[in-house]
């Protein structure tokens, strides 16, 4: 699997480029079609059959409801098309859960054979579903050209782990698009980051949390839990942004602007603020299709808003995953959230910012116990050893000895979870609009400094083990 990253780095990556920059425009949008379906069948082949599927339906039905006049009828069809789309999804990826749910009933259990989870269908489902749900708004016209429409979905910088794009961000670019030297710079550059947040920052830190999480809750000190969920906690911001970044590097060197997916997160003052920054693109989908079609905060009563809220919360935690601890993971979330709008923001706002930034780690950090932990029994005892309620010791050799090997790795980590490197990069390209010549001698040591950095993690991806994103099981 290493092996088979360097040949996408090294190899498919500028033979998609070079074919991209040196075809006719008119045939530009085929080539990047063609190269989304082969990056996805080079991991799952057998599967693009299910996207295609995916994208007939929602290409036909997106045409049929925008030429249907009856408003009754439309809606009809809107939810044969939600329908549809969430089945399919749910096929994949819930159907075992509600299997063993009926089986603690049923006194002849259902026989249920597994089936693997297609890479990426939670996030093209829900491009699918935005498009044809903005089509029935009116909010966009109905995609006639079936290239252009799979090209949206399919498109592969972002089509196995998001962000997940609107098609009425990207219908124009779709249409026409210039790639400038300087969205080649800004893209690669992007692209160069976001895989050096994934090899050298979140590979380190999932070594500290694969393993901490893999001893049982008896042996875990309360220093080796507070290390391992730290080290959680960074290793799925840097994993999940660096991918996102990946993807909106890409796209730019293609000519595509996409929307920012992640604003730092681990500075919010609170948990709203929290997600307002973390998975932009997700919590956006689920405001503007779940939140205020159920009436948002514009309800008759207030315990309607906690409802919606709750909710749309819940139904987050279940995207990520068929699990009770993912729906638990969002209810948590819902709760907090509704407490915040109750009481907790204005309280929180006569405290000191580095006790609102306390709190919201605290709290972001437990949320992630769940969200990693594969039962309730391992979680609660995980929490009751992170603060020292079990009867674990403060410390052994096992936590010296994490702390020893991976300090550097955690102080990197800490340092670029903040807004560091982007003052920096703003600080530069701002002093590259002072003078031409200072813009040529910028561009040549950012060139130099961006290759070395290639280089440097090449060395680190040739000596790993296979480490995939993890948002790929979602």
């Amino acid at each position: 699997m290493v092996f088979s990253s360097l040949i996408f780095l090294y190899v498919f990556l500028p033979l998609v480029i070079v074919l991209y920059f040196i075809s006719p425009k008119m045939l530009r949008n085929t080539i990047l079609l063609l190269a989304s379906l082969f990056f996805y069948a080079w991991g799952e082949p057998k599967y693009v059959l299910l996207m295609m599927l995916s994208i007939v339906l929602n290409y036909v039905l997106g045409i049929i409801i925008e030429n249907t006049v009856s408003q009754s009828k439309r809606k009809t069809l809107l939810w044969l098309v939600i329908v549809s789309n969430l089945a399919i999804l749910g096929y994949y990826k819930y159907a075992g859960f509600f299997v063993d749910i009926l089986n603690n009933y049923l006194a002849q259990p259902i026989e249920w054979q597994a089936v693997p989870l297609p890479i990426g269908i939670s996030f093209y489902t829900f491009q699918a579903l935005s498009y044809v749900i903005d089509v029935y708004r009116r909010d966009v016209k109905a995609q006639r050209n079936f290239l252009d429409l799979s090209l949206f979905i399919t498109l592969f910088p972002q089509l196995v782990a998001g962000p997940i794009v609107r098609y009425q961000t990207v219908a124009e670019q779709i249409k026409k698009r210039i790639a400038t030297a300087d969205d080649w710079m800004i893209g690669t550059r992007r692209f160069v980051q976001g895989l050096a947040k994934k090899v050298l920052i979140a590979n380190p830190m999932g070594e500290v949390a694969d393993h901490v999480f893999s001893l049982s809750g008896g042996d875990l000190t309360t220093g080796t839990a507070w290390i391992g969920i730290l080290a959680y906690s960074l290793q799925i911001y840097f994993d999940f942004s660096g991918y996102s970044d990946m993807a909106i590097g890409l796209a730019r060197i293609f000519g595509f602007k996409f929307e920012e997916n992640f604003n730092y997160p681990y500075i919010a003052q609170s948990v709203t603020d929290f997600w307002r920054r973390w998975h932009i693109s997700l919590s956006s989908w689920f405001r503007d299709y779940v939140y205020f079609p159920l009436g948002g905060s514009r309800v008759s009563h207030e315990w309607k808003l906690y409802r919606n809220l709750l909710v749309v919360w819940t139904l987050t935690g279940f995207w990520h995953g068929a699990s009770w601890t993912f729906m638990a993971w969002g209810f948590y979330y819902g709760i907090l959230i509704c407490l915040e709008k109750w009481v907790l923001l204005k309280w929180l706002a006569r405290i000191p910012r580095v006790l609102r930034h306390m709190y919201i780690l605290i709290i972001v950090m437990i949320g992630w116990v769940f969200f990693r932990a594969n039962d309730f029994t391992y979680a609660f005892a995980f929490i009751k050893a992170l603060f020292g309620l079990s009867d674990a010791a403060l410390y052994n050799y096992e936590t010296i000895l994490l702390t020893k090997d991976y300090a550097i790795y955690f102080v990197i980590a800490i340092i670029f979870a903040m807004p560091v490197y982007k003052l920096y990069q703003n600080w530069s390209e701002q002093k590259a609009t002072v003078s031409l010549s200072f813009d040529w001698g910028l561009r040549i040591t950012q060139t130099i400094y961006y290759g070395a950095l290639l280089l440097f993690i090449t060395m680190f991806l040739v000596n790993a083990t296979h480490n995939p994103f993890i948002y790929f099981r979602f």
